[in-house]
């Protein structure tokens, strides 16, 4: 049977194998604890963030009805070659006792926290001894918070080059606005698009990814987190024929009369269209005009292209030294390259820029699969462990320790984040009353002491 709820099961977003582990773990467990941390990888620390999304779209409020349980439970009758493994006592158990709210504890680092990898950034537990089986049936779902995540993670780093950049050559207060979002269509979702655009936007201010604005008004209550300005697109410059690119160029100039404009001025010769086009036939005009013409190259090899576009509109338009000894081009121009850019790509074109002596002022980045799609779960080794069980009352601590591969072994018993000398780190909860930077965020069904997207920046910031 198909459900009617307009809300997801989450009887059903789990991962086949965990509907039948009510049944494996040992005579008399009461309690199941896990923690979820990032092991290492590409980043010596993470950005934690997306949680209270994952939350309050999925596990806050009435969440397990009686529709979605007999609908898991004929589905799943279906998909067990072994016949019907459904816990379906367990989950009538959570509707009738609980009104089908989840008994359950989540304590987390606050969102936007900068964590050294190898530390615990948030744990489960269920507070009712008869669903002993859900921490981690919420496995699967939780564990996606590794998505945005990473992405506030390789944002910041991104942020980190760009801010380097600016303050040998040029202004750093300019940073907010030097990486843009282009990455809705390179994604696999419309939710992986909200969840990673947000999370850019935890670093920058850029983005062209409604999405993201969407989910952090809906969820993070900030009414307004990314900005754009008007830009054209190939198809509106091609559509007027190789002849008339000029006159697509001019109609950019006339239709947005003030402020910042993007034009893509490679469809056919962007060295002749800096030169000529912009830099002789339009250039009174783009001098004239109360606003910023940003011209945007779209192929090539970044680095050479970036240099030689800036050497034309400089050469075109005119420049000036700033206090640095850098090269900024007249106010009226900038450049913002979108295409190929990564995080090694980045480093590479602004090292370019400054051998050739240009400030990065000049320029403003695009990046779309670099940034939200060229990564996974592996890149910061996200993992979800059970660390520690109740047992006919008795607590027991539980760990992995495989002998092929120590950097899988997990952490044992009960855990606590706390502050040394500046630092996070790890302890288990029973060796110490250090206060403890972990908060309770989600407790039987709600959602307590929800963050804002403000707080979120602040605890991310340089």
């Amino acid at each position: 049977m198909q459900s009617n709820d307009p809300r997801p099961n989450i009887v059903l977003l789990t991962d086949s194998y965990k509907v039948s582990h009510y049944l494996q773990y040992p005579p008399g467990t009461q309690h199941v604890y896990s923690y979820f941390e990032s092991r290492g990888g590409e980043f010596p620390e993470v950005v934690f963030f997306g949680l209270q999304y994952y939350l309050q779209h999925y596990l806050a409020g009435q969440v397990v009805t009686a529709e979605h349980i007999d609908a898991a439970d004929q589905l799943l009758a279906q998909h067990f070659a072994a016949g019907s493994l459904f816990n379906r006592d367990g989950w009538l158990h959570i509707l009738n006792r609980h009104s089908g709210r989840l008994p359950i504890r989540i304590r987390a680092v606050p969102e936007g926290t900068p964590v050294p990898t190898g530390n615990v950034l948030m744990t489960i537990e269920n507070t009712d001894p008869e669903c002993f089986w859900l921490s981690n049936y919420l496995e699967t779902l939780l564990v996606q918070v590794w998505y945005p995540s990473t992405v506030a993670t390789q944002s910041r780093a991104m942020k980190r080059t760009l801010l380097d950049s600016l303050r040998r050559t040029g202004d750093p207060s300019l940073i907010d606005f030097k990486l843009h979002d282009f990455g809705f269509r390179g994604v696999s979702s419309v939710e992986s698009a909200g969840t990673g655009a947000a999370a850019h936007l935890v670093n920058f201010r850029g983005t062209d990814t409604l999405a993201g604005i969407v989910m952090a008004r809906d969820y993070y209550q900030e009414d307004m987190a990314g900005f754009s300005i008007p830009a054209a697109e190939h198809s509106t410059v091609t559509s007027w024929g190789r002849t008339h690119e000029i006159d697509a160029m001019r109609n950019m100039l006339l239709q947005f009369p003030t402020g910042p404009v993007a034009v893509v001025s490679d469809s056919f010769d962007i060295y002749h269209a800096c030169s000529q086009l912009w830099g002789v036939e339009l250039r009174a005009e783009v001098l004239e005009r109360d606003g910023v013409l940003v011209v945007r190259p779209d192929s090539g090899d970044p680095p050479t292209v970036v240099v030689e576009v800036l050497k034309r509109l400089g050469e075109a338009f005119g420049t000036r030294v700033n206090p640095l000894g850098f090269r900024l081009l007249d106010p009226h121009v900038r450049v913002i390259q979108g295409d190929g850019i990564d995080r090694q790509m980045l480093k590479r074109i602004l090292q370019a820029m400054e051998r050739a002596g240009w400030s990065a002022d000049n320029i403003a980045f695009g990046s779309g699969g670099g940034l939200l799609q060229k990564l996974n779960r592996d890149t910061c080794r996200f993992a979800f462990k059970c660390s520690s069980v109740t047992i006919a009352g008795q607590q027991r601590d539980v760990y992995k320790q495989p002998v092929t591969d120590s950097s899988k072994q997990s952490k044992a018993g009960r855990l606590r984040l706390v502050r040394r000398q500046g630092e996070l780190t790890t302890v288990p909860e029973s060796a110490t009353s250090e206060a403890d930077c972990l908060q309770t965020v989600f407790l039987n069904g709600e959602l307590v002491e929800p963050t804002c997207f403000a707080d979120i920046r602040a605890r991310a910031q340089l």
